[in-house]
């Protein structure tokens, strides 16, 4: 699939951008492949690209000198991570990490300054995408610590599918239970409990290393 194809499926801002500012993009951006398991950015190194999943799952962890970690969020393709390190021009103060194999595109923070210079449509998004993700983690603190396991899993699956941040065209995702379980912080068996419980509930359906969602609207509810 040719670099634009390729945007145009798993980048939400690049259609809303001119053509010569696609142009200039698909000059300076890079496309790197990461094997499961493997560091993509590590905590405390200095932010230089916007990072976007073109495939695969990646996550975003913190840990503590312990070997303490704690998932922050998943992100699948099409999302876009890394703004605010560069809004601040700041260090990451989180680690991302490829849960399985993984094509992972990197804009340059002079090419991404440059969008924000000259392209009114890319900052609404950039704005659009800063308020919902603030939206997702004050969420996503609030059910770690008060919600129950199956609970936990829905909102997980229901971040996964977050059509502003993860503008998916499909609402069957490649994810299995065990990077499930890593994302909600939930046992390989406590999830797979948790799934068929939702699956009873006519929320999404099980396939073989994937999820389909049935009613996104009940994920996100769900425990209420």
């Amino acid at each position: 699939m040719l670099l634009k194809d390729s945007l145009q499926d798993t980048a939400a801002w690049f259609g809303l951008l001119e053509a010569e500012q696609q142009m200039r993009v698909q000059r300076d951006i890079s496309v790197t492949q990461y094997a499961a398991g493997a560091i993509i950015e590590r905590k405390g190194e200095k932010a230089y690209a916007w990072m976007g999943v073109l495939a695969g799952l990646i996550k975003v962890s913190v840990g503590n000198q312990d070997g303490k970690m704690a998932s922050l969020t998943g992100v699948p393709p099409g999302g876009w991570i890394g703004e605010g390190s560069l809004l601040k021009r700041e260090s990451r103060k989180y680690d991302v990490v490829a849960l399985r194999d993984s094509s992972i595109a990197r804009l340059p923070e002079h090419t991404f300054n440059w969008l924000l210079d000259n392209s009114i449509p890319f900052n609404r998004y950039l704005l659009h995408q800063l308020n919902e993700r603030v939206g997702q983690f004050i969420g996503k603190a609030e059910y770690d610590r008060l919600l129950a396991a199956d609970a936990r899993v829905a909102r997980c699956l229901a971040e996964l599918f977050n059509p502003l941040l993860y503008p998916a065209k499909s609402m069957r995702l490649d994810i299995t239970q065990e990077e499930i379980g890593y994302l909600a912080r939930t046992s390989r068996q406590r999830t797979n409990q948790a799934l068929r419980t939702l699956e009873a509930a006519h929320l999404l359906k099980v396939e073989y290393g994937a999820v389909q969602v049935l009613d996104l609207a009940g994920l996100r509810q769900y425990g209420l």
